[in-house]
């Protein structure tokens, strides 16, 4: 298909030491994660990294990336260097693959691509799964989302929402009501590369500082974000040890 992937890489990450480079599968973890994007059908695939040892390791191993500044304050500004180094044309469409989520399906990538290659007018696309359980959707590490009805976001939040005032709160474990549309947000995502440039100049907005959520500064602006809605959660990505065990197991 018509998109290519890009996925930011830093070989500095607070919680685990160079996990980017950490094993996975017998290879690095980065080279796991962007053969999961090759695996879907993009047209191109490159990690934008922020050290020439990331660089290293994925051309040793026969894929493409390039050296990006390390001074960028989230990896969709480091996409946009990247883009302008690569000179996509205008209305190439950009899929925002992070380089912890090694078990990312090719599939997810796709759907949430194709949302864009078939509607010209929207500028960006990201995923969701459902939320089941009370205990998942009042955990403030988990993202959630409320979509209107075009299947766009209408706002993002660490908080439990949409609340249900009859219900809620509930036990750990108990089933959320029916109706409620709760819905996780995935940080996977996809742009017009105009419109990453467009982001990227865009000072963070107040919404995105308070709820320390990139994609509010998009939203904050008007900007009409596509959900793609996946039936089951993709395995989580790593940000700690623990984590690292996990998906490990899954490659074994």
């Amino acid at each position: 298909m018509n998109f290519c992937v890009l996925i930011p890489a830093r070989l500095a990450s607070t919680r685990l030491s160079r996990k980017v480079l950490l094993e996975v599968g017998g290879l690095p973890m980065i080279e796991q994660v962007r053969r999961r994007a090759v695996e879907s059908g993009a047209s191109r695939v490159v990690v934008a990294a922020d050290h020439p040892e990331i660089v290293a390791c994925i051309q040793d191993h026969g894929g493409e990336a390039l050296l990006t500044s390390p001074d960028h304050g989230c990896g969709t500004e480091r996409l946009a260097e990247a883009a302008q180094l690569l000179g996509l044309p205008a209305d190439a469409v950009i899929v925002n693959l992070q380089g912890d989520e090694p078990g990312m399906p090719p599939a997810l990538l796709q759907a949430t691509a194709k949302l864009l290659l078939e509607n010209e007018a929207l500028k960006m696309a990201t995923a969701a799964v459902p939320i089941r359980h009370w205990a998942e959707l009042a955990d403030p590490h988990v993202v959630k989302l409320i979509r209107n009805d075009q299947g766009h976001a209408q706002y993002f939040s660490r908080a439990p929402i949409p609340w249900h005032r009859q219900y809620f709160p509930m036990q750990p474990e108990d089933p959320l009501p029916d109706g409620g549309n709760w819905w996780r947000h995935l940080g996977l995502y996809a742009y017009r590369h105009q419109f990453l440039q467009d982001y990227a100049r865009w000072p963070a907005s107040p919404l995105e500082n308070i709820e320390s959520l990139e994609q509010m500064r998009a939203l904050e602006r008007g900007v009409q974000i596509a959900v793609y809605c996946a039936a089951e959660a993709p395995p989580a990505g790593v940000d700690t040890a623990a984590d690292l065990e996990r998906v490990r197991s899954l490659f074994s």
